[in-house]
């Protein structure tokens, strides 16, 4: 039965996997990626995204609300200082998960979890993308025949 079971509990007690998920977080924030099992990555998107909502407004609540979560100082102060500042116009989502395919020793499904905004490899074509704009045919052509002035060197010859 499953009855009350809102979550994936990890094959773990309480607080196992609170400081499990706490040391997680703090090595996301980090190092800004991770390598994990599938089942800890979307357990720790859980986890660790209502957090980083929180950063987004710094104030000695949220601080004090984030760090009982994290129980690290300095991830505390990088996630309200750095990754908030970047996140800012985000309206949420702010992780990914990739999977990377079964580990060798125990054939368990592993997962890359990262920062969407810290990922310079997706974020490069974006803006390129963006850059393009779009031309009407009427308005192109009549800037063309009035930005060629008339060509007046043969009259000047034949009058000679």
């Amino acid at each position: 039965m499953r009855h009350g079971k809102k979550f994936n509990h990890l094959g773990r007690k309480s607080a196992h996997r609170k400081a499990m998920l706490a040391n997680m977080a703090c090595s996301l924030i980090e190092h800004k990626r991770i390598n994990t099992t599938t089942a800890k990555a979307k357990a720790l998107k859980q986890f660790v995204e209502p957090l980083i909502t929180k950063s987004k407004e710094d104030t000695t609540h949220n601080r004090r609300i984030v760090m009982s979560r994290l129980r690290q100082k300095e991830a505390v102060t990088e996630l309200f200082r750095d990754i908030a500042a970047k996140v800012g116009d985000r309206p949420g989502g702010y992780t990914r998960i990739i999977k990377l395919g079964n580990r060798l020793g125990d054939n368990a499904d592993m997962s890359m979890i990262e920062l969407v905004d810290y990922n310079e490899l997706y974020n490069a074509g974006k803006p390129a993308a963006k850059k393009s704009t779009r031309r009407s045919r009427r308005g192109g052509g009549k800037k063309a025949a009035t930005a060629v002035p008339p060509v007046e060197t043969k009259a000047t010859n034949e009058e000679e």
